[in-house]
Parts: structure tokens; sequence; C-alpha cells
């Protein structure tokens, strides 16, 4: 019962990293990531469709994203949506293709961006800390209920703060490696 507690908390807490990762994904550090787009939806037939679902996102260039809509008739309203999508960047459409300059960082906005990573991160670390709370919850029930000896709860209080502590590292790893990535120029 104990070590279904601690699989099912690793899981929870490898899955925000998960999370955490992709968000960061999202978070333009100056250079062509196709994954900033990765957020914006567009009207498609009465339906909000995902950008990567209709079209080819690429980066052949450091400071270049191009966009080629699979339905050409789409490319309009696919350039209103990265417009609307408000990330900072102005795409030119060229009829076939939308090409999407990557504007150099100033250094008010990396600042910027880095409180963002940082506030992310931190959310993060409060999903960990009541992944941690739900489970020790669970074995002080199991402990209540005489399931588990003293000793036993101990041990798997302990447990449960290791992997914590293992998790709580990881995500200040992200979080330096991320706003190491901003502020190079």
């Amino acid at each position: 019962m104990v070590k279904t507690i601690l699989n099912e908390l690793n899981e929870k807490m490898d899955k925000t990293i998960s999370v955490l990762k992709d968000e960061f994904m999202t978070i333009r550090a100056g250079k062509a990531n196709p994954s900033v787009l990765n957020k914006v939806s567009v009207e498609y037939y009465g339906a909000d469709t995902p950008l990567n679902q209709m079209a080819s996102i690429s980066a052949p260039e450091p400071r270049m994203i191009v966009v080629q809509p699979y339905d050409a008739t789409m490319i309009t309203d696919i350039e209103k949506a990265i417009m609307m999508a408000d990330l900072g960047m102005n795409p030119s459409n060229d009829g076939k293709l939308i090409r999407i300059a990557i504007p150099m960082l100033t250094e008010e906005r990396r600042k910027e961006l880095t409180k963002v990573v940082k506030k992310t991160g931190e959310n993060a670390k409060v999903a960990l800390r009541n992944e941690r709370r739900q489970a020790m919850d669970a074995l002080k029930k199991m402990h209540k209920a005489n399931e588990l000896t003293d000793d036993d709860i101990r041990s798997a209080e302990k447990d449960v703060q290791d992997a914590m502590d293992k998790h709580t590292k990881v995500i200040d790893e992200l979080i330096a490696e991320k706003e190491q990535d901003i502020m190079a120029v």
C-alpha cells in the first residue's frame, strides 16, 4: 500500500515536471523555436484547431519561423490568429507561407521573461507541495487505521520527502537553465 502511494506520488511529480518543461518551451528565448506557436489556435470550420494541426511549422534560420498551411485558403486566418496570440511577433504572408521574424530581445524584456520563468517554476513547486501533502495525508490515514507502525510511517514520510527534494532540485535546475538561455545574447 505504501509503495502504491509512493509510486503515484512520483508519477504525479514527474507529470508536473513534464508540464513545466512544456510551458518553458513556449517562453521565447530570443531564437526561433516553433514550439512558441503551440498555444495558437485558429478557427477552422467552426472549431478552434491548434495551429500545429493545420500547418507545418519550422525554424529554417535562427531568427525566423516559417508556417506553411496545409490548406492555402486559411493563410489569412492563421496570420490573424498569430497576431491575436499576443506573442510579440509580426507575421508576414506571401500567399503561400507565413514568415515570422523573431526580434532580438531587449534587456528589459529578458528580465520580464526571467520573472515569468521564476513564477512558472514556483507554481510547479506549489503543485509538488500539494502532491506531497496528499501523499502524507494518505499515509497518516493508514497510520490512524493501524495499517502502519510508527517506524513504517517515519520511513514512508522520509521517502515522500526524498521524492519531493529530488523533484524540487530538478525544477530549480530547469529554472536556472531557462534563465541562462533567456539572458544569453
